[in-house]
């Protein structure tokens, strides 16, 4: 069947209803408007803390390489000193903080502070093995550690955008008491991986249980409690935890590290 110009024309001339409004039944609740549409403060930390760190390892690496000079951009030196980048970071963690407990901000007001805190959060973190080592091994073997660093705070920020119940039902409940003895184990399970020197594997699998399971159950690391007091009398499973654990094994991880942050260097300027 053919429809020609003539009676498209007329089937669009064709009054049709539609309805002005729409009848809901009682009871029925339709969310308009903010919803789960909107990013929640959560997630704007998330977002803050993730473009943070991309962007300053994009500096970091372009001063490095001496190409910052014609864009204006170098390491920060006060009074002599080497200003890092992470006293900003700390700066701005604790302006935020001041504003949440001063102002209890809400709705757009509390998006904002949370993103500005995320800044801070990615600033700080990302000289994280810094904090550790309490020396400037920012392009260091060491400074690797940020990396393991930044990449558990943005899977904990992820995994809390959804908001956390980490007990449910009332205190007492049956329900209660079975969400508290599930938290307890996956904490269990937490612990024995940091044992076996699986410390991002334990970080995570606070907040996401199954990858505290997993850690639990596979190999340690050599080197780590579990290994020196489980496999000391176990020559075979030292062994495979060492076939596991190998430099193939640290050399993989290291290449995403450092395709992601640079690869380290002799040198000591962090930014």
């Amino acid at each position: 069947m053919r429809v020609g110009a003539a009676s498209t024309a007329s089937l669009l001339a064709f009054p049709v209803k539609i309805p002005t409004r729409v009848k809901v039944p009682p009871g029925v609740k339709v969310p308009v408007g903010r919803g789960d549409l909107t990013l929640q403060p959560m997630m704007w930390m998330f977002l803050a803390i993730l473009v943070t760190f991309l962007v300053t390892r994009m500096v970091t690496r372009t001063i490095r390489s001496g190409s910052g000079a014609g864009a204006g951009l170098g390491n920060v030196h006060i009074g002599g000193n080497h200003v890092h980048h992470q006293v900003f970071g700390i700066l701005i963690i604790i302006g935020a903080g001041i504003a949440l407990v001063s102002q209890t901000p809400r709705g757009a007001a509390l998006d904002v502070i949370a993103a500005v805190f995320g800044v801070g959060v990615g600033l700080t973190v990302d000289e994280f093995a810094l904090w550790l080592h309490l020396e400037d091994v920012y392009w260091a073997d060491q400074g690797r550690k940020s990396v393991d660093a930044i990449f558990c705070v943005l899977v904990i920020t992820g995994a809390l955008i959804g908001g956390a119940n980490f007990a449910t039902g009332h205190v007492g409940t049956a329900a209660w008491w079975s969400s508290v003895a599930v938290i307890a184990v996956n904490l269990l399970l937490c612990v024995i991986c940091l044992l076996k020197g699986k410390v991002v594997t334990g970080v995570v699998g606070v907040f996401v249980s199954v990858v505290a399971l997993v850690g639990a159950i596979r190999l340690a690391k050599p080197g780590s409690w579990w290994a020196a007091h489980r496999y000391a009398g176990r020559p075979r499973l030292a062994a495979r935890a060492a076939r596991r654990f190998d430099e193939r094994h640290h050399d993989r991880w290291n290449w995403v590290r450092d395709l992601v942050a640079g690869a380290p260097s002799q040198e000591r300027s962090g930014g």
